[in-house]
């Protein structure tokens, strides 16, 4: 099987078990990204990183271009659960959005030194930490000060979402981490029981496992 095969039926096991368990995840699925914006990535990273487009985050942008968090009327007053938040390392980022934290200021050094593409992130206002993927496949990053980012613990994207679905599917519950998944107004959200970042909503999160 091709990556992109791998990439496509990866995502598409993940998808199936969120329109039948979590539908206001499922829900926040945007249309696949334009392909002239998945081109225009790869060149603005040819021009000012040196490398392209990882074959398979095109190919991930080509089933679903990012996420829209949906309405919650439970959620209005604290807006603590994103429904487009159904991975343990966050949302998908779009094309747009990938680049931001990627590509160096005009004038400035790469100070990645890699060629690594930021594709998730728990921090929507302005990615700071996340994960990346590049030839050597998954792994974690961050931006406090200096860039981080540690090696891969994925093989690849499709390797990621599959370890997302054998989690979902079979458990352990914690086989990705401290942060275990559960569903809350329709929504997968992963939380760590031990340390909970849900507030109000934890009383209505119910883990998988």
């Amino acid at each position: 099987m091709s990556n992109h095969q791998n990439t496509a039926a990866a995502w598409g096991r993940l998808t199936a078990w969120l329109q039948a368990h979590a539908p206001l995840s499922y829900a926040s699925l945007l249309p696949p990204a334009p392909e002239r914006a998945i081109e225009a990535a790869d060149a603005q990273l040819r021009r000012h990183a040196d490398f392209g487009l990882p074959a398979e985050l095109a190919e991930l942008w080509r089933l679903c271009g990012g996420v829209e968090h949906q309405y919650i009327e439970a959620n209005e007053a604290e807006g603590e659960v994103g429904s487009g938040a159904f991975l343990p390392g966050g949302i998908l980022l779009g094309p747009t959005e990938a680049l931001g934290p990627r590509l160096p200021e005009v004038g400035r050094r790469d100070v990645w030194g890699a060629p690594v593409v930021p594709w998730l992130t728990r921090d929507e206002a302005g990615p700071e930490s996340g994960h990346y993927v590049g030839a050597a496949g998954v792994g974690s990053w961050s931006l406090p000060d200096d860039l981080g980012f540690g090696p891969p613990s994925y093989p690849s994207i499709a390797g990621y979402l599959d370890a997302v679905h054998r989690t979902l599917t079979g458990g352990p519950a914690d086989a990705m981490g401290p942060d275990v998944p559960g569903l809350v107004w329709g929504c997968l959200v992963w939380d760590d029981p031990e340390a909970p970042l849900l507030d109000d909503a934890l009383e209505h999160w119910r883990p998988v496992h």
